[in-house]
């Protein structure tokens, strides 16, 4: 991956529906070689797919917790299960496996207080989970989908 390969990147997460036209003006090349470079990446795995960026807020899914789980088992049926479980909730937006204290931590998007509460039910009823902690976001400070490149 070169200088344009990342400046074509970099405008490609800012706004992926421009023209090619558009992205090879901003990055000083021409169409051909920007799709060229752009179809590469693809085929690559570089670039994942694109996607339309919803506001939260605007479709009903306003509130933010972030979930701490921690757990006593760590057998591998156990994590099987749980991961399971969380990638069937739709609300789990993002889900890290921790060092330290806490097992997991998950992203989590709902409507409400009410809506987090389903999701917690539904969650435990899955699997046994020794602990869980919820954080509500009060604030979104910052929020991208770009890497630093």
């Amino acid at each position: 991956m070169d200088e344009l390969d990342r400046k074509i990147l970099s405008e490609l997460q800012r706004d992926a529906d421009r023209s090619l036209e558009d992205i090879a003006a901003a990055v000083g090349s021409s169409r051909s070689p920007v799709w060229n470079r752009i179809r590469k990446m693809r085929d690559s795995g570089v670039i994942k797919g694109q996607v339309a960026l919803l506001d939260p807020e605007e479709v009903g899914f306003g509130t933010c917790f972030f979930v701490l789980v921690r757990t006593a088992a760590h057998e591998k049926d156990w994590q099987d299960k749980f991961l399971a479980a969380i990638r069937r909730r739709p609300e789990v937006m993002e889900a890290h496996r921790l060092a330290g204290e806490i097992d997991y931590l998950l992203k989590v998007r709902v409507p409400d207080a009410r809506g987090y509460d389903h999701f917690y039910q539904a969650l435990i009823a899955d699997v046994a989970i020794y602990n869980v902690t919820a954080l509500l976001s009060m604030e979104e400070i910052k929020s991208t989908t770009a890497l630093p490149i």
